[in-house]
């Protein structure tokens, strides 16, 4: 890792929530995370719902302030800033969100609603503003006259477009994109995501990619990162967790991608993974994942497994590679 290069550095992170009516209690949510990602690279944050993805991505960027843990941006410590010292930075950080129907006013036309951004950084020349809007909306595949029209006379992977569009007009170093095609038309997730490395190659831009669809993943990542239960529990190499995936939930994920092949498909039944995620109210001991692991043992109920290097490159947290 080059410090030189290093866009955001996650070290430790963790955000637990209260329960209602039970202040004993906390909800886990992230539970110790640590990554960084390289200027110009794509960091894919893979598994199930409730594993704590959109968690952390919504913690790094403020919108959940931190329980603990360090998070830079551009070496720079951000996790404890108060609103008006993050400002400066939320131009270089943006997030494009899941659900493009609920993240754009319907009372706004485009136009202002790609506007906001720049007037709330204290870009209030209109004429130039507008300018750059027209411009950018042909960019993401819109017409420049669309910048006078509402939200609900455009579909929903129009409405991605311009959710884009208001993530590029700050020009940002860095977008974290919360689950931006699972919402979409399997028709149009394709044509988003082919968009989004067009932008990178153009702009330079560094992505940290939350996602289901582990093909579309290894298609746009540079390296993936497996999370289960708010911990992360392999990172590898696009290519590299694709070939040789190493902790059983990773090959529990890629054994639950469909193949057209009967052979290889009943090849990789023994690894479907089997039951629910447990509560992050009250995770299991030892390793979380070892409930659902047929290849738990006592140390794996006892004790939680360091996060370590087993092969260059490939960091995993298991105790078959611990021994």
């Amino acid at each position: 890792m080059s410090e030189h290069n290093t866009v955001l550095k996650v070290q430790d992170l963790v955000k637990y929530f209260p329960v209602k009516g039970n202040k004993r209690q906390q909800v886990r949510a992230v539970d110790g995370v640590s990554f960084h990602i390289e200027k110009g690279d794509t960091l894919g944050l893979v598994g199930e719902s409730g594993c704590g993805k959109s968690t952390v991505a919504r913690t790094i960027t403020r919108i959940y302030p931190p329980t603990s843990g360090s998070i830079e941006l551009f070496g720079q410590e951000i996790g404890g800033l108060k609103p008006r010292q993050l400002h400066p930075y939320r131009a270089r950080m943006q997030m494009i969100f899941q659900d493009p129907y609920s993240s754009l006013n319907g009372r706004m036309t485009v136009g202002s609603i790609i506007e906001e951004p720049l007037i709330a950084h204290g870009q209030r020349d209109s004429a130039a503003n507008m300018k750059r809007i027209r411009e950018l909306l042909e960019q993401v595949g819109l017409e420049a006259e669309h910048a006078g029209r509402y939200p609900h006379e455009f579909s929903g992977g129009q409405r991605q477009r311009i959710c884009i569009a208001r993530t590029l007009i700050l020009r940002p170093d860095l977008i974290i994109c919360d689950e931006p095609i699972s919402a979409l038309d399997v028709s149009i997730q394709a044509q988003i995501v082919n968009m989004l490395k067009e932008f990178q190659q153009q702009m330079g831009l560094t992505y940290l990619f939350i996602a289901h669809d582990l093909s579309m993943v290894r298609y746009i990542s540079h390296r993936v990162g497996v999370m289960y239960l708010g911990r992360i529990v392999e990172m590898c190499s696009s290519a590299g967790i694709y070939a040789n995936p190493l902790h059983p939930y990773t090959q529990g994920l890629l054994a639950a991608v469909p193949i057209p092949d009967p052979v290889i498909t009943r090849s990789r039944e023994l690894a479907l993974l089997e039951g629910d995620v447990p509560s992050p109210i009250n995770p299991p001991s030892g390793c979380h994942f070892h409930p659902r692991c047929k290849q738990a043992s006592d140390i794996c109920r006892e004790t939680a497994p360091a996060y370590r290097e087993v092969e260059p490159g490939h960091f995993t947290a298991c105790h078959l590679y611990n021994r």
